[in-house]
């Protein structure tokens, strides 16, 4: 009789123990699917995890931000956030490549990264990314506005599918000291040919960022938009002798130039920092950003004078969003998701679009938001600097994914280190 009743103690004990471990690996993200769907519990799921988010570090204002999410989400939800800074997203790609190729399909490096065009496409079509649409079901990603902006749904031509959770939009803007000598009795030049004779007549004034920068590569591609008999050919992949056909005007405009950049073409800038640095610096006239509110906040700053102001060209300007997405082998997905999900609220939106913290515009649709939420958005002030949506003119999408690969690798046979 003893016997039977410690049996009994032992199943009862097991099966419990089973539960438990059931439910860890649902919640923890040790190859569970936490559900967005069953948002209570999710945050169940999420209390006491750590997430670490791979992002960007060159820029100390989106750090500082990343840092206030941090604060938020710990005090909110019990999470601990840990911003891994990053220089280019391929890297992490690669990592989670590595970890893949590897066996290790649970508890990788990366529970979240900030990522979009062709690094999104390559996890897409390399299995690395959380294979169910996980964003979509977000509460707040209702608030986007996904029905309007293609851009929060198509990712450099690649359908999203739920697979990324967008927190930002963004818009190649250039900018420049309108008390500049250089641009005494006009304007700056909105056209290839007024900046490719501006750049002539005014050598070592002019660079822009070695691909495959996101910067850089934005800029090569701007450019190729220019040149372009008909911009339909970058909807999609080409082969080789297509490439080299399309391409053959943007490096004869490049080559055109490259003596007469800055230090005379043999060293580029590193990035959106590092342009913004040396125009703060008068090391050149002209810098270049994604973020149109980007020179206002320099002014806020007291990083640029308060005559600087904004300009894009003529024919439109490369706009796309920035996403983040949870990698397949992700130890605290329930963490992220709820990071992602903070990352859309109109609290984190607002403050992000704040010129003097950020000036990052938003992925929401004011229309859907309430008095409160909107009250937020209207006491947002815009610098002199930052461009009105009729300023900015087109957005010119972005290309397929090949595109960008392909030129950043023919760009570094032709002008890259020691060429």
């Amino acid at each position: 009789m003893v016997f039977l009743k410690r049996l009994h103690a032992f199943f009862i004990a097991a099966l419990l123990a089973a539960a438990l471990v059931s439910s860890q690996a649902a919640g923890a993200g040790n190859g569970g699917r936490p559900d967005p769907e069953n948002w209570e519990q999710l945050l169940l799921q999420a209390k006491g995890q750590e997430v670490f988010w791979y992002a960007w570090g060159g820029s100390e204002n989106i750090n500082s931000y990343i840092a206030w999410v941090g604060e938020q989400v710990r005090e909110r939800y019990g999470i601990t956030l840990t911003q891994v800074k990053v220089s280019e997203t391929a890297n992490v790609v690669a990592r989670v490549l590595a970890e893949k190729s590897a066996g290790r399909n649970e508890n990788g490096a990366v529970d979240l990264v900030w990522i979009n065009g062709e690094n999104f496409a390559a996890m897409k079509r390399q299995g690395l990314l959380l294979d169910y649409p996980w964003a979509t079901s977000l509460p707040n990603y209702q608030l986007t506005d996904f029905e309007n902006k293609a851009v929060l749904t198509m990712d450099f031509t690649e359908p999203v599918d739920g697979l990324e959770s967008p927190w930002g939009t963004a818009q190649l803007t250039f900018y420049y000291d309108s008390a500049n000598p250089a641009f005494a009795g006009g304007s700056p030049p909105s056209s290839l040919e007024e900046l490719a004779a501006w750049i002539k007549k005014n050598p070592g004034r002019f660079t822009y960022a070695a691909p495959p920068n996101f910067i850089g590569t934005t800029f090569l591609k701007q450019v190729l938009y220019g040149l372009v008999d008909d911009i339909s050919v970058l909807r999609q992949p080409a082969d080789r002798q297509t490439f080299d056909r399309v391409t053959a005007p943007l490096w004869e405009w490049l080559d055109r130039v490259h003596p007469d950049l800055w230090r005379s073409g043999r060293v580029f800038a590193a990035d959106t920092t590092n342009l913004k640095t040396l125009l703060s610096d008068n090391e050149i006239d002209i810098a270049m950003t994604f973020n149109p509110g980007e020179a206002s906040s320099a002014i806020n700053e007291g990083l640029l004078p308060e005559t600087t102001r904004s300009f894009v060209m003529d024919y439109g300007s490369i706009g796309n969003a920035h996403f983040v997405a949870i990698p397949f082998n992700a130890g605290s997905k329930a963490g992220a998701m709820v990071v992602a999900n903070f990352l859309l609220s109109p609290l984190a939106q607002a403050r992000k679009n704040d010129e003097t913290i950020w000036g990052d515009p938003t992925v929401l649709a004011y229309d859907k938001l309430n008095a409160g939420q909107r009250a937020l958005f209207d006491s947002l002030q815009s610098g002199a600097a930052t461009l009105g949506a009729s300023q900015l003119g087109a957005t010119l999408s972005e290309p397929d994914a090949f595109w960008s690969d392909a030129l950043d690798a023919e760009w570094t046979r032709r002008y890259g280190a020691g060429n």
